[in-house]
Formats: structure tokens, C-alpha cells, sequence
């Protein structure tokens, strides 16, 4: 059984422990965090769980397979360099980084060891976003016209990190497990209304090749929580609505067509389809215990994560660009 140890139990961190703990394929080691309160709740509900302050005796100790780090995200770069450099696989959780580069050279030093390196990226373990990326391959959407997603709340406020890295990741995380093309561009506008603070409310378009748009709005200033999808395709249109109880994922038969006389390029008949809505049935697993018996898998077999080192790079990479087109205003970034 892997032996996991969890560096951070803030938010995050119970919920990493709570299901490496219920997976049935792991079993936590030892947690580490600075706050002394936070390991008394650890060792309140989990009187086996080794407890410390010092991340490095996680590191140190050669009964731990695996490390989860659940830290602020300018931490994330230094820990899992130690961990991997400790002969330890890594979860990170998201972002992975506070820059490609640095992404680079963890996906480097994890090849080098031939260690699972992995983002904690929940939404591509979701039953609902799963459906969706089954849908889309089927071909029962068609050609992907657009993404469409709105994902506001009020608060919680990040002092390190704008509504982009905090928020508006998870929908590129869903795009990149989605979609087979990736942006080729983006462009971003967004503004802080607390002094010296990151921006709060921000807007991202995304650019394909492919006759693909893809559009997400954030925002910790919202009046209510919401957390909608629109995805519209030639043939479907499919609307994702993540705060739903049961009817997370609805298929509308829903669409246009258009009949352009080659005769005449100004006379054009568009002709609209109303069909059937249909709510497909979803896995409801938590996707966490999902995705922490991925990582699990991946070290047993050799796998590569869904939420690899590689796409945690790229999400980084577009987060990274649409920090940079908002401080231009809205200029269009080309990604590598």
C-alpha cells in the first residue's frame, strides 16, 4: 500500500488526507504544517498520522512513497524540487507552479528520477466533465463552436494571486482535458478593486486554430455563486451547471443551420433546430478519491497522469499570458 506523506493541512489539506486515508489503495504517513492548531486536528482525527512542522522529515523519511503538497503556490516549486530530489513522487496541488519555467524544470528532475509528477487539477476527475469529454468524442456535439463559462462568487480574496490563478485555472483545466486542440493565444482584461492587490474581476478569451472560441469570466465581487457552462456545438449544445444537485450536465438538441445561395452571397436562409433535452446520468465518486486513485495507478503501473506535469505546465503557461495581456490591456498573447 503507498505510503503518503501531506505537506500543508489548511483548506486543502484535510481533504488530501481524508481521501488517500478512504481510497483503500493508500495509507497517510505523516502530515506536516507550520500551525501548531492545525496538526492537534490531525492528530484528533487521525491519532495514527505522524504529525511535525519541519516538511523535511517527510522527505527524510524512507517509509513515504509519495508527497501531496497543499501549500500557497509560491512554496510549490521549492517543495516538490525537494521531494522529487528525495526520491518521492508529487501531487501538487494547483496551480503547479508560479511559472513555466519552473513547471519545465520539475517535469525535467521527475523524468531524471522517473517519479509520477501530478496536478491536483479535480475538475478532469469530475463524473460530470467526464460525460462531457465522452459526449464530445462520440461526436455528439459536432464541430466545438464555443466554451462558454461563468464562475463568480463573492470572496475568497487571494493576496498572492490574481482571480485568474485562483478561479478561472479550474475552466483550463476542463479545456485541456476537452479539447485534442489547444490555444494557440489569449487575450485578457481585468482590474483589482483593492489597492495593491491582484485583480479581481477578470474576462479571458482563448484563440484555436480550429474554428474554436472559447470565453471565461471570474470574479470574487459577485452578488451570488454561480458556476455555469455553456459548451455549443454544429449538431448539440450541452449547458454545465456544477452547483446543480442532481442534473449536473444537460444535452440540448439545440442548433443552426445555415444555406448560403452560391448565386447570390447576400441572400442567406438560416434555419434553427429545436429538439429534445436530455440529462445523461453522472458518476457522482468524489473526484478527489477519483483523482488520488489515479495518482496511485500511475505509480503502479507507469501510467501518465490525465493531470500530468505537462499539462499543469500548460495551464500555467496560459494563466501566465493572460497576466501578461492584461497588463497591455487586453493584447492578444501568442502561446508557445
Amino acid at each position: 500500500m503507498l505510503k503518503v506523506g501531506v505537506v500543508g493541512y489548511g483548506y486543502w489539506g484535510p481533504n488530501l488526507v481524508r481521501n488517500f486515508i478512504e481510497s483503500g489503495v493508500s495509507r497517510v504517513q505523516a502530515v506536516s504544517d507550520l500551525n501548531p492548531s492545525r496538526l492537534e486536528l490531525v492528530k484528533m482525527r487521525y491519532p495514527t498520522v505522524e504529525v511535525t512542522a519541519q516538511h523535511e522529515d517527510l522527505f527524510r523519511e524512507p517509509a513515504i512513497d509519495a508527497i501531496a503538497i497543499a501549500t500557497p503556490v509560491a512554496t510549490h516549486f521549492d517543495l516538490a524540487m525537494a521531494a522529487l530530489k528525495a526520491g518521492k513522487h508529487v501531487l501538487i496541488e494547483k496551480p503547479m507552479a508560479d511559472t513555466s519555467e519552473r513547471c519545465l524544470r520539475l517535469i525535467d528532475e521527475a523524468a531524471r528520477r522517473k517519479k509520477v509528477l501530478m496536478v491536483d487539477h479535480t475538475f478532469p476527475y469530475t463524473g460530470a466533465v467526464r460525460k462531457i469529454r465522452d459526449l464530445i468524442q462520440a461526436g455528439e456535439l459536432g464541430d466545438i463552436y464555443y466554451y462558454d463559462s461563468l464562475r463568480i462568487n463573492l470572496g475568497l480574496f487571494q493576496h498572492d494571486v490574481s482571480v485568474i490563478w485562483d478561479l478561472a485555472v479550474h475552466d483550463l483545466s476542463i479545456i485541456d482535458f476537452l479539447f485534442r486542440d489547444k490555444p494557440v493565444a489569449v487575450s485578457a482584461t481585468g482590474i483589482s478593486h483593492v489597492k495593491s492587490q491582484p485583480e479581481n474581476v477578470a474576462y479571458l478569451a482563448l484563440y484555436f486554430d480550429c474554428n474554436t472560441i472559447a470565453h471565461i469570466n471570474v470574479n470574487w465581487l459577485a452578488p451570488v455563486k454561480l458556476r455555469t457552462t455553456l459548451i455549443g456545438g454544429s449538431k448539440k449544445m450541452i449547458v454545465y451547471d456544477d452547483l446543480e444537485a442532481t442534473e449536473k450536465v444537460k444535452v440540448y438538441d439545440k442548433g443552426v443551420s445555415i444555406e448560403t445561395n452560391p448565386d447570390n452571397i447576400y441572400q442567406m436562409r438560416v434555419g434553427y433546430r429545436a429538439g429534445d433535452m436530455w440529462a445523461p446520468q453522472i458518476d457522482g465518486t468524489e473526484s478527489l478519491r477519483t483523482l488520488v486513485r489515479h495518482f496511485v495507478d500511475c505509480i503502479d503501473t507507469g501510467e501518465v497522469p490525465i493531470t500530468s506535469g505537462e499539462c499543469g505546465c500548460r495551464i500555467v503557461r496560459i494563466m501566465e499570458a493572460a497576466t501578461e495581456s492584461m497588463a497591455k490591456r487586453g493584447e492578444q498573447v501568442r502561446l508557445n
